[in-house]
């Protein structure tokens, strides 16, 4: 009886074992199949705390800093140099364009954005933008994701229903600030902002629609670095990221706006369209050439400035010298054809006076041969 008793017990226990087992190897191939779902569908999360440190980066004491300008751009993606942002327009095996990646990360709720006022830019959580609110004003179509709660409202956003391909143009907010330790002007860019161009019922010219403003290094940078992007038609390697794009500079965006006391956009301040270009481009190469007025130049570059100033000058000498040959090629043609002129009228007037010299003579010859044959006759009829 007890070696029989033993025996149940024994079974029973590896019954419980095995079914453990099971249950652990079931419990874990759902795990598995769930992460492998998430690692597909929901790659922010795989923004590790270590990853957004990385990218974090320190702002500059005010006492480094001896001058600073925040200037605001509109970037067109429908220009050759911004369409790396546009492509493609719904997801593929490439990736998925800027505006995908920012309206998966706030439906998931992933990334805070902001309210866009008109003239002002005001990152607080008193001015933050409710999903919910944004997607019903914007008319983007959505379903609650699983999971999602009051608190924590989570989205999910059909790449169908993305209006990825209104989105033709961004603002953007940069801060240019030369540092007194590193000796060098930096240009970092602050918050970004999509731009819908959206027609009305009847069609006509777009209307723009500023979406909301996106904090740059403090949310979605982290991002935009694991997104691999191509910048080059001649090359198909996708060598850059989003990341990279912004931090390098490789966009190019007009001016509308620089801050200032009266908060004025540019246009604002310059109506006339000469007068904004001619404004635009002198910010421009103020902003390009600050550094470079702030230093001694070296011997190397005052001859290279000597050089090029000679150089110069010989083009405008033979530029000048072609110019007084010509005009001397001109002006003896013109004189000779004068002279030519006068010569012939010259010509014209002796023949003329040749001319009336000769008909009197014509008439007394012919006067005195009438006289002489009519007094032959008369002589004739006196001698009958």
């Amino acid at each position: 009886m007890k070696i029989l008793r033993y025996l149940a017990v024994a079974l029973l226990l590896a019954t419980t074992a095995t079914s453990a087992v099971a249950q652990d190897k079931s419990t874990s191939s759902s795990v598995r199949k769930r992460n492998a779902k998430d690692k597909d569908g929901d790659k922010a999360s795989q923004i590790t705390p270590r990853m957004r440190s990385f990218y974090e980066q320190q702002e500059t004491s005010d006492a480094d800093v001896q001058w600073m300008k925040v200037i605001y751009r509109q970037i067109d993606l429908r220009k050759e140099h911004n369409m790396a942002l546009y492509y493609p327009e719904e997801p593929n095996q490439d990736g998925m364009n800027l505006f995908c990646i920012i309206m998966k990360l706030v439906a998931q709720g992933q990334l805070t954005v902001y309210e866009y006022l008109d003239g002002r830019e005001i990152f607080t959580d008193q001015y933050k933008v409710k999903v919910r609110d944004l997607l019903d004003r914007f008319h983007i179509l959505y379903t609650e994701a699983k999971g999602s709660t009051e608190k924590n409202p989570r989205f999910t956003i059909e790449d169908a229903d993305m209006p990825s391909n209104e989105v033709l143009s961004y603002y953007v907010i940069e801060k240019w600030e030369f540092d007194r330790v590193s000796t060098k002007m930096k240009n970092t860019v602050q918050a970004i902002c999509p731009v819908l161009h959206r027609s009305d019922e009847f069609g006509g010219e777009p209307v723009r629609y500023p979406m909301f403003w996106v904090k740059y290094d403090e949310s979605i940078r982290p991002y935009l670095a694991k997104q691999y992007i191509f910048t080059n038609n001649d090359n198909n390697i996708a060598s850059h990221n989003i990341d990279d794009f912004f931090t390098m500079n490789l966009y190019k965006g007009d001016i509308y706006k620089t801050k200032n006391l009266r908060n004025l956009s540019l246009m604002q301040m310059y109506p006339d369209p000469d007068d904004l270009k001619r404004a635009q481009d002198s910010i421009e190469r103020r902003l390009q050439a600050f550094d470079k007025t702030l230093w001694v130049p070296t011997r190397e570059e005052l001859q290279a400035r000597a050089d090029s100033l000679e150089a110069l000058e010989a083009a405008r000498i033979a530029a000048a010298d072609t110019t007084l040959v010509i005009s001397r090629r001109d002006e003896k043609k013109s004189t000779t054809k004068r002279s030519s002129t006068r010569s012939s009228k010259r010509s014209k007037a002796k023949t003329e006076k040749k001319e009336k010299a000769t008909k009197p003579k014509e008439s007394k010859v012919k006067e005195q041969k009438v006289k002489s044959s009519s007094s032959a006759a008369r002589s004739v009829r006196r001698r009958r």
